[in-house]
């Protein structure tokens, strides 16, 4: 584990969530149990990434397409700690699933947050997502990512595929979605008043009680936010 991560694990307890977590689940402290949910199950994501040991990736107990359901699935207050790392920026409404994490969280519960940052990722020459483009998603119920999504992320990591015939094109296209590739795209500080800024949304108290940026540690913004218990929030 990257040791930034470490103090996360003081806050982990009880019964969590991790969405996503494919071939790298966050380690879990003694006594803690958690539930996997993923989009794919171990043999859809093997054929999707075989760049990936099939051998490591993790078999989710609960099989959730978070663009089409978000947390649905899961009533408020199901958990102690929720872990979504290197999702979020794969979904078509941030916002939706910010506020649906706090939801399903537990007063005294806490979000363990990660996303990449740009500046240390093959997202590097795309521009930064808007937050009024996210906002917009929200308002008007996106569950879809659109192409343009796609082009972008391809435009970056291989702009020669741009010049294909529109045949081929489409071809790529759908291939990056099939892998869910990056829709969004943040540095850390952007990132950041996404977060503050989608939490007011909600509604929710939740506030941050540790983070590190990539001008720290070269990577993500990495963060975890609890949800105050009731009487804190008197205090």
């Amino acid at each position: 584990m990257r040791e930034h991560r470490k103090p996360a694990l003081a806050r982990i307890r009880g019964s969590g969530l991790e969405i996503g977590a494919l071939h790298e689940p966050f380690p879990i402290p003694p006594g803690a149990r958690v539930t996997y949910a993923d989009a794919l199950t171990p043999e859809e994501a093997a054929r999707l990434f075989p760049e990936i040991d099939a051998s490591r990736i993790t078999r989710a107990d609960r099989i959730i397409n978070l663009d089409q359901d978000g947390l649905g699935a899961f009533a408020a207050g199901s958990f102690d700690f929720v872990i979504i790392s290197h999702v979020i920026e794969h979904v078509a409404n941030p916002i939706r699933i910010v506020g649906e994490i706090f939801r399903i969280l537990r007063p005294g519960g806490c979000a363990v947050i990660a996303v990449p940052d740009k500046r240390f990722t093959f997202d590097r020459p795309r521009d930064l997502t808007p937050f009024d483009h996210l906002l917009d998603d929200f308002r008007n119920g996106v569950t879809a990512s659109s192409d343009e999504h796609y082009l972008d992320f391809l435009g970056a990591v291989a702009p020669d595929i741009l010049k294909c015939p529109p045949g081929d094109l489409a071809i790529h296209v759908a291939r990056v979605r099939g892998r869910r590739e990056h829709c969004h795209v943040w540095d850390s500080a952007s990132f950041r008043d996404f977060l503050v800024r989608s939490v007011r949304l909600a509604g929710s108290p939740a506030r941050p009680v540790y983070e590190s940026s990539g001008d720290e540690n070269q990577f993500e913004y990495f963060g975890v936010w609890e949800l105050p218990e009731p009487r804190q929030l008197a205090v």
